[in-house]
């Protein structure tokens, strides 16, 4: 009888256990470079398109932060860029974004295309400079900004950087979308168009080179508009995110002498309430394996550490800040 009583009291907790452990919740193993495995942190990082600089250059960026992090995985998502990035962040449906600065500004703040302000945003700081880039075939008619008049333009997505930038240059240029037969194409599309004759100018901000652009240079030359004179001043008394940039010489078939245009700051951005400590990590990981980064999308040779705060006006996140301040940088 107790050797029964034994048996049934030992099953007891053997079923008691067994119903225990499968009341836990599951865990998704992740190795980092420490091998040490647990839980999973699953974070979205908003981009771009996919024909853009932005979504390539996540990739990259996330593949390192997934190799390097322990417990990481961060997933790229291609995006209308910029406005909508903040919009996502801002709603919480991402954890992690790339903008230009002057839109997170605006995001922050609740101007131009925000109603309300985006105040959960926090900067991870500069990924690399962003060049206007007005793009019209070199045989084209078009020398200039204001011969854009009555021809076809992509001025870019709605909701992206692009367009309230071209926006921005044409008012500087007393002109209007009103003026030109108005597209809004990502710009994959519209270097498309421009090869096959269907498109008149694109705008585009993009690093320099650009790939898309130098895909549309091995088919026609090609003509970037210049960003200069008065107009320039009057763009940048407005809106102070650009400064003058100049794409050097022979940068694309066709394009035989330095133009002048204009640039700002692609910044990398992060929800406010994710934890310091891995925000610590992403930053640290950004700046100190950027060879790495630009090993798997070339312009990640553009990431540095001593422009990383430049532009830079909404707050840091508490972990980049940990960061730079180890590096004894403000």
């Amino acid at each position: 009888m107790k050797r029964f009583h034994s048996f049934f009291l030992v099953s007891i907790l053997t079923v008691m256990m067994l119903v225990t452990a499968c009341s836990q919740p599951a865990q998704t193993g992740q190795t980092g470079q420490s091998g040490q495995t647990g839980k999973s942190t699953e974070y979205l990082l908003a981009t771009g398109g996919t024909g853009g600089t932005y979504y390539p250059l996540g990739g990259a960026i996330a593949n390192v932060w997934n190799e390097s992090v322990d417990g990481l995985n961060v997933t790229v998502q291609s995006t209308g860029a910029s406005v909508e990035n903040m919009r996502l962040l801002g709603s919480k449906e991402t954890e992690l974004a790339i903008s230009i600065n002057s839109i997170a500004e605006d995001a922050f703040q609740g101007r131009d295309k925000f109603t309300e302000p985006i105040q959960n945003i926090r900067a991870i700081g500069v990924v690399y400079p962003e060049v206007v880039q007005i793009v019209t075939p070199k045989n084209s008619s078009i020398q200039s900004i204001r011969d854009l008049k009555g021809k076809r333009v992509s001025i870019g997505p709605a909701g992206s950087g692009t367009a309230v930038a071209a926006e921005q240059i044409l008012i500087a240029f007393g002109m209007s979308q009103g003026d030109f037969q108005s597209f809004q194409d990502t710009f994959t599309d519209a270097a498309d168009k421009l090869k096959d004759g269907n498109l008149d100018a694109a705008f585009a901000i993009l690093s320099v080179p650009a790939a898309n652009i130098e895909d549309i240079a091995t088919s026609k030359e090609v003509r970037i508009l210049p960003v200069e004179g008065p107009e320039l001043a009057e763009l940048m008394s407005k809106h102070p995110f650009y400064t003058p940039y100049q794409i050097p010489d022979k940068t694309y078939k066709g394009q035989d002498q330095a133009v002048s245009t204009v640039t700002m700051q692609a910044v990398m951005y992060a929800r406010e309430d994710l934890p310091e400590e891995i925000v610590y990590q992403l930053t640290k990981t950004l700046y100190e394996k950027q060879p790495e980064i630009a090993k798997g999308y070339a312009i990640g040779s553009q990431i540095d550490l001593q422009k990383a705060l430049d532009g830079v006006t909404v707050p840091l996140h508490p972990g980049a800040e940990k960061f730079y301040k180890e590096k004894g940088m403000k």
